[in-house]
């Protein structure tokens, strides 16, 4: 290479060298103005351009559409340099279209902004949720309410959720253009996406139904199944009763009772059909690592004793808070727990997994034998094979059996994450009780008495919790939105209730100067019970609806 053509190259590695840095520099302040100035200089000198160079302009004109003296700026540089770029024969990718979506968006094109996206494997691209977001939020705010949902369709083709923002403006839409079934459709959505809604949805929600009549009849019947069918909390069937709803700010008490309309929320369980695939998935990964004679063996003898309202983690309850000197396996504690589950199920024993490796060590010891070869005999225990894993086990019992699970195994392992986390997060809060031993007396904790979710009850009224900075569940704020008779009815039962609050509190004191049961007690305060006898446990498919 002669000298000349090596200083030319040097001068153009310099020039581009530059034009890098100070475009970064310009990105780091959000200077709009700077890096236009600088693009010109380095379209006028003919520097080479690359992708990173071109995003970096774009990402700048797009967030220079917050500062209303910048738009008309941003927007004309803007499809000036998406051009230029195109031109070039530098693919765009996700970060490109994005950016221009939301130039298209700003100038009111919302056409443009959903055809870029549509067009994007012209270019190898793959959108995300921020690539819709300006075509949807720009067809929501110009009310075009059906082309707002082409867009979600064509996202759910592309395999991409919508979050609490996008169905908020959906909801939105719908509410301002009277399409009632679409707000039902995305409330619903709204229940299954978020646990407690912004403030922003909640009034959206206000807004609609303050003014909104329904003429929603159903069949009461249909609707009950559903309710238990999808594991309480909701039907999905659509609008019931009639006439104007009753919209109000309130709270929910630690029992999860409305105090506004004195409904009852319900804990709810995840589904009949996911409650199936959860199974189904634990059992094939349990096939898959254990042997698969065993588990089979467990899974047919499971089929015949199906009554159990409780599974114990025998291992994880014996060795609790045992890792000291002479510590071991505690046969005092599983007892105590089986004991508390025992009560609690009305007097029906609990099913404990053990592995067959520490049974055959309790029954060696002639002070544990008498306990063992009982609870064997009532067939309180299962014993696990050598070279089983309990986990498969237990798990696989709780979710097949729709029962509690005693354990304090959060189970975030990750083979347990192979079952999927949404619904299975779900279930662990409807179904681990946790447990603690101080000084020796058991406490155990239940899972709480509702979940603080959207829930739409089988009597048509509906509560939404809003999110607030308070880390108290109960004390949350919530809609209460409901019909005049639903109030009026309620408030007749929360009358009766009080009443039988009383009969109830004089019936418990004259228990308590006699009892010498011993103190049963929980983190909630609706799940304490001091000498007094223990709740009943039910399994969620025997359950009627929470309803008051």
């Amino acid at each position: 290479m002669d000298t000349k053509n090596k200083k030319i190259k040097q001068k153009q590695k310099t020039t581009e060298s530059q034009f890098h840095y100070s475009l970064n520099s310009c990105s780091k302040l959000k200077d709009l103005c700077s890096a236009i100035t600088l693009y010109e200089s380095a379209v006028a000198d003919n520097t080479r351009l690359n992708q990173h160079h071109f995003n970096t302009l774009l990402y700048l004109c797009s967030t220079a559409l917050s500062d209303p003296a910048m738009k008309e700026l941003s927007i004309e540089h803007g499809f000036r340099i998406f051009d230029h770029m195109v031109a070039s024969g530098i693919n765009p990718n996700e970060a490109s279209i994005t950016a221009v979506a939301r130039l298209a968006a700003a100038q009111g094109n919302a056409n443009y902004a959903f055809c870029l996206v549509k067009n994007m494997g012209v270019y190898n691209a793959i959108p995300r949720l921020r690539t819709y977001g300006p075509a949807l939020f720009c067809f929501c705010e110009k009310l075009e309410a059906e082309k707002a949902y082409e867009v979600e369709e064509h996202m759910g083709k592309m395999g991409i959720s919508l979050e609490e923002p996008e169905l908020t403006a959906l909801l939105k839409v719908s509410a301002e253009t009277g399409r009632q079934q679409k707000v039902y459709g995305y409330l619903h959505k709204l229940r299954k996406t978020v646990s407690c809604v912004k403030k922003e949805t909640a009034k959206v929600i206000e807004d609609w139904l303050k003014g909104f009549e329904s003429d929603g009849i159903l069949d009461m019947c249909l609707v009950k199944d559903a309710v238990l069918s999808n594991g309480g909390g909701w039907h999905g069937l659509g609008w019931i009763g009639k006439g104007k709803w009753i919209v109000q700010r309130g709270s929910v008490d630690v029992g999860g009772q409305c105090c506004c309309c004195g409904e009852q929320l319900a804990c709810v369980d995840i589904g009949d059909a996911e409650t199936q695939k959860f199974a189904e998935s634990v059992a094939a990964l349990a096939m898959d690592r254990e042997a698969k004679a065993n588990f089979s063996e467990f899974q047919n003898w499971l089929d015949k004793h199906a009554g159990y309202e409780a599974i114990i983690d025998g291992a994880n309850v014996g060795l609790y808070q045992q890792n000291f000197a002479e510590g071991g396996f505690s046969i005092s504690q599983l007892e105590a727990v089986v004991k508390d589950m025992y009560k609690r199920a009305g007097n029906k024993w609990p099913l404990v997994i053990l592995h067959t490796k520490r049974l055959l060590a309790l029954l060696e010891n002639p002070s544990h034998r008498k306990l063992i070869e009982e609870w064997m005999e009532k067939d309180v225990l299962y014993a696990t094979p050598h070279g089983s894993n309990d986990d498969w086990y237990w798990l696989f019992a709780a979710v097949k059996l729709r029962c509690l699970l005693v354990s304090n195994d959060e189970m975030r392992d990750h083979i347990f994450e192979l079952l999927g986390s949404d619904f299975f997060l779900k279930w662990k809060e409807r179904h681990l009780v946790h447990y603690t031993f101080v000084k020796g007396s058991l406490k155990l904790q239940l899972p709480a008495p509702f979940s603080v979710v959207i829930q739409e009850s089988e009597r048509g009224s509906w509560h939404v919790p809003i999110s607030g900075d308070g880390d108290e569940e109960s004390a949350k704020s919530w809609l209460c939105i409901s019909r005049p008779s639903d109030c009026n009815r309620c408030g007749e039962d929360l009358t009766n209730k009080e009443l039988s609050r009383t009969d109830d509190a004089s019936h418990s004191e004259a228990q308590m100067i006699s009892s010498t049961k011993p103190e049963m007690t929980s983190s909630d305060p609706s799940l304490n019970f001091e000498n007094n006898t223990p709740p009943m446990l039910g399994k969620r498919k025997e359950r009627t609806p929470s309803v008051v």
